[in-house]
């Protein structure tokens, strides 16, 4: 099995993800590999709804809606505002913005099909339980959730942003490509924003959970990780750590265990929907 197929790629053929990929355009989104994507297999019930993570686009999310095509589960990877574009652009949105996005891509999948989960890597991830409390998510899994961010000045960022505001992030060549190379600290802060709005609803997310953090995560605190997944109101909850040589972006080929993961998420999803049946992927 690889994780490049195309065969179930209808991004271009389906009127709503056409829709989006124009908007994303409009915006700024230049490169045909950061446009909104969607994979939708023949005969497909069950829909995910696919969130990048802060400076990505929604190429950090197609490995994913690769393998889980060949699962017989389709796909939608949003692209959210300010992403794909450049840091300034990214700069002047705020998370009310990216929110927006998500219940539009919801309400896409909504209509097509009658079992809607969402996948989200990192800032993806708090996006997904943002909306959670009023969109009926059927589940959920998190990338690299998290509540705190591991650098020091990062609860400073709604000052900070007016007398420094980039952070340099050196990357390599294919990441530059595809990640801002400088953060906007103006970002930050609405990260900080959509934290406080997300505290407060973790209590009252019903809605079955799987989550993964790596130990080498060097952007967020893991450990803040397993207490978001605590704090939430479901009763059912899988928490699963991978250790010192897995980095933040877990979707990432520098994760050795990515396919694995992806197993995980396929099978959290049939068992949801098929409880005892067997992963079949094509």
């Amino acid at each position: 099995m690889t994780l490049d197929d195309s065969r179930f790629d209808c991004s271009e053929t389906h009127d709503g993800c056409q829709a989006l990929r124009r908007d994303s355009g409009k915006r700024g989104v230049a490169d045909p590999d950061d446009l909104p994507f969607m994979f939708s297999p023949p005969g497909a019930q069950t829909a995910v709804l696919l969130v990048h993570g802060f400076t990505a686009t929604p190429w950090e999310m197609r490995p994913l809606a690769d393998f889980l095509a060949q699962a017989g589960v389709a796909s939608l990877a949003i692209c959210l505002p300010g992403h794909g574009t450049s840091p300034e652009d990214l700069a002047r949105r705020r998370w009310q913005e990216w929110y927006g996005a998500l219940i539009d891509g919801f309400q896409l999948l909504a209509e097509d099909y009658p079992s809607v989960y969402g996948m989200g890597m990192s800032t993806g991830g708090l996006l997904l339980l943002a909306m959670a409390k009023e969109y009926p998510l059927r589940g959920m899994v998190l990338f690299s959730p998290y509540l705190r961010v591991l650098h020091w000045l990062a609860p400073f960022a709604g000052l900070l942003r007016w007398v420094h505001p980039y952070h340099d992030k050196p990357a390599g060549e294919e990441r530059h490509k595809r990640y801002y190379s400088r953060r906007p600290v103006a970002g930050i802060h609405q990260i900080n924003l959509l934290l406080k709005t997300v505290r407060r609803r973790l209590a009252s997310i019903s809605c079955p959970v799987l989550a993964f953090n790596g130990e080498s995560d060097q952007t967020v605190d893991i450990e803040s990780g397993r207490q978001l997944v605590d704090l939430m109101g479901s009763t059912f909850k899988i928490y699963a750590r991978f250790g010192p040589d897995v980095p933040h972006v877990l979707t990432g080929e520098e994760n050795p265990y990515r396919r694995a993961m992806f197993h995980q998420a396929a099978r959290f999803i049939q068992e949801l929907e098929n409880p005892g049946s067997h992963l079949r992927v094509r």
